[in-house]
């Protein structure tokens, strides 16, 4: 149905639907959806064309770009979606993972808690933002602690939907401890909802993932203690 990056040859009645979806948190996949021409582009060429283009939908917006306090905004706004607020869509930004031998034979789970997350809805590109707490039990290794923060950071710096950022995160950690025994809990709002449509500001959107261990109740139930669940 997506070819090359474009919606092509869709009845109106099914792009209806599509767009619909946006609303429902629909996860498609685990990979963040990229084409494979993503990253040929030089980041320089890329903020000249967002810059282009973005001051475009301002001048349509009827905004006045000679104003001192808005002509700077198209090149201020292209400058963070590619270096800062979607900069974890680029693998050359992916931190490297430190590990070092379990030397002290610590064989509980470690806890990482309230970890920031700050993140983008990729229906509507509008902050989301919150809180993720990870664990995982060594299988022989350990990280450097503030490789979890960075790992959170990576992934939560691209458009996302909560259940794929947490399931990313989960699957990173997975990879480069060589165990399934990791957990990941994200408590996060969503301006998505807060300042749009139902226009909730009280609600918050909780997503999980257990591997190994932490799918036996004992091992689970210890985890959200620590967290206060």
């Amino acid at each position: 149905m997506k070819q090359n990056g474009t919606l092509s040859n869709i009845p109106s009645n099914e792009m209806m639907d599509i767009e619909e979806i946006g609303d429902d948190h629909l996860m498609m996949s685990v990979e963040t959806p990229l084409r494979e021409d993503a990253f040929a582009m030089e980041d320089e060429t890329k903020i000249e064309l967002i810059e282009k283009h973005f001051r475009h939908i301002m001048e349509i917006m009827g905004l006045d770009l000679n104003d001192d306090s808005l002509k700077g905004t198209p090149k201020r706004v292209a400058k963070m979606y590619i270096n800062e607020v979607f900069s974890g869509l680029d693998p050359k930004n992916k931190p490297s993972i430190t590990l070092f031998d379990n030397k002290y034979n610590y064989d509980q789970m470690l806890v990482e808690k309230d970890i920031t997350v700050f993140s983008n809805c990729e229906h509507h590109f509008v902050p989301i933002y919150g809180k993720a707490h990870v664990a995982y039990i060594s299988s022989g290794k350990v990280i450097g602690l503030s490789k979890l923060n960075r790992i959170v950071e990576y992934f939560s710096r691209r458009p996302q939907v909560q259940e794929r950022l947490t399931v990313q995160i989960a699957t990173e950690l997975k990879k480069a401890l060589g165990t399934e025994d990791v957990a990941v809990v994200i408590d996060a709002q969503h301006m998505c909802v807060q300042s749009r449509g139902i226009r909730d500001s009280g609600s918050s959107t909780v997503t999980a993932y257990y591997g190994g261990k932490f799918e036996q109740e004992m091992t689970k139930r210890e985890f959200l203690g620590y967290l206060g669940k």
